[in-house]
Formats: C-alpha cells, sequence, structure tokens
C-alpha cells in the first residue's frame, strides 16, 4: 500500500496477461497511517489501472511488532471507512472482511457495501454455509442436516480417493462441522485418527457420522437452523 503506483503496475501486467478478474484485497493501512484518504489514493490509483474489485480487511497491516495472528486481531476494526469507500466510489465492488463470524452479521454488513468474506469461520464452523442461501438469498429450502452433508460429500470422497486423491486431505477440511454439537468431539477424533485414515476409506466420513449422530441432541432442531445463521 506504501507503493501503489508499483501495485498498478502489476495489476494492469496481471490483466494483460489473463481474461479472468483480477481482484485487490487489502487493508485499511499500514502500521500508524491509519488515514482514509491513505487508503482512498490507494484504491483511486489501482482504480485506474483497471481493477473493479477490492476486498477490505477493515483494520490496518502493522508490519512491525505484530505476528500474523495478532494483525487479524489486535488492530482494531473500522467498518465505517469501508463503507465510506463504497461511497465513494459507487461504481466498484467493494468486499468487507475481518472480524465477520455469522451470517447476521454478514447480512448487516451487506446494507452498506456489495459483499461479505467470512475467512476462517466458515473453515472453523463449516455449517454456518448451510444458512447462506436462506439467509442472503432468501431461499425458503429447509436448511440440510449435517448428516445430509456428510452423506453428499462421502459420494464426493469417492469420486476423488478413487483418482489418488488421499482421504486425508478431504476430512481434515470437516473437522469443524459439528462444532458446538454434542458429537462433536468422537466427529473430530474419529476424522484425526492416523490408522483410521491411512486406510483411506471414504466411509468412514459416514461411521464417524453415525457416532456423532448418535449424541442425544445431535439431530437438526430449530437450535441447529439458528447455529447455521449464528456460526455455531
Amino acid at each position: 500500500m506504501a507503493e501503489p503506483a508499483l501495485v498498478a503496475d502489476c495489476i494492469k501486467a496481471m490483466r494483460d496477461a489473463v481474461s479472468i478478474p483480477v481482484t485487490v484485497k487489502h487493508r485499511l493501512g499500514i502500521d500508524w497511517i491509519e488515514d482514509y484518504e491513505f487508503m482512498r489514493r490507494f484504491v483511486e490509483t489501482l482504480a485506474r489501472a483497471g481493477c473493479r474489485t477490492f476486498i477490505v480487511h477493515a483494520r490496518n497491516a502493522w508490519l512491525k511488532g505484530l505476528s500474523a495472528k495478532e494483525n487479524r486481531e489486535v488492530p482494531p476494526l473500522r467498518y465505517a471507512d469501508v463503507y465510506r469507500l463504497k461511497h465513494d466510489f459507487p461504481e466498484l465492488e467493494i468486499v468487507v472482511n475481518g472480524g465477520i463470524h455469522t451470517l447476521r452479521e454478514a447480512a448487516a454488513h451487506l446494507l452498506r457495501v456489495d459483499g461479505t468474506m467470512l475467512g476462517r469461520t466458515t473453515y472453523h464452523h463449516p455449517f454456518v454455509l448451510a444458512g447462506v442461501d436462506m439467509t442472503v438469498f432468501g431461499d425458503e429450502h429447509a436448511l440440510p442436516t449435517r448428516a445430509a452433508i456428510v452423506e453428499t460429500i462421502t459420494e464426493y470422497a469417492r469420486v476423488h480417493v478413487a483418482a489418488g486423491t488421499p482421504l486425508r486431505a478431504i476430512a481434515r477440511h470437516l473437522l469443524g462441522l459439528y462444532h458446538g454439537q454434542p458429537g462433536a468431539r468422537a466427529w473430530r477424533r474419529m476424522l484425526s485418527d492416523a490408522h483410521r485414515l491411512a486406510q483411506n476409506q471414504p466411509e468412514l466420513l459416514l461411521q464417524a457420522m453415525e457416532v456423532a449422530e448418535a449424541r442425544p441432541g445431535a439431530r437438526m432442531s430449530v437450535f441447529d437452523a439458528e447455529a447455521a445463521l449464528d456460526g455455531g
């Protein structure tokens, strides 16, 4: 962000080389620079180079003194600056990122910007994605159960394991599916078991689901639907 002209040259070179959109993800500023105009000039320069979509993490980036993890948590969130950016550049697509953990929070941001990004939330608590169609797009279909999701993913896993993908590469992304449910620990334990994973049998997903679903209260309920909206 300290060298917007250089970034703009990179954007132009990429746009000249590919036919797909080139987007930019950036912070509000760097270190002690919290001046809105600093970010505004950065975006304006890149927009002139042809970038139309900006994913804005609503925090400053501290280049010294904070770890990568701390940079995701310590600098304060300033959503108002992202909203202001959309106001100043209505022709650009502005997506807000940072500190958004539930679909209700995402929906509130969508009143002010073009999109919201849920990063680690969707990795650690993937069931939150089950409510996206309902909350964001007004879909009236019932939320899928976790069991139905596992059955679908098992079919997916069969195809890819047969093609040479290790089951471990698929299972590790599913560890948070039962987050907040009574069977969550058993689910994680089975999908983290090196001996079971080494057998490379997609049916392990179904076996783990049966164990997780056997826990009282693990079935879909109105509380489960609320959890999908709130990230639980």
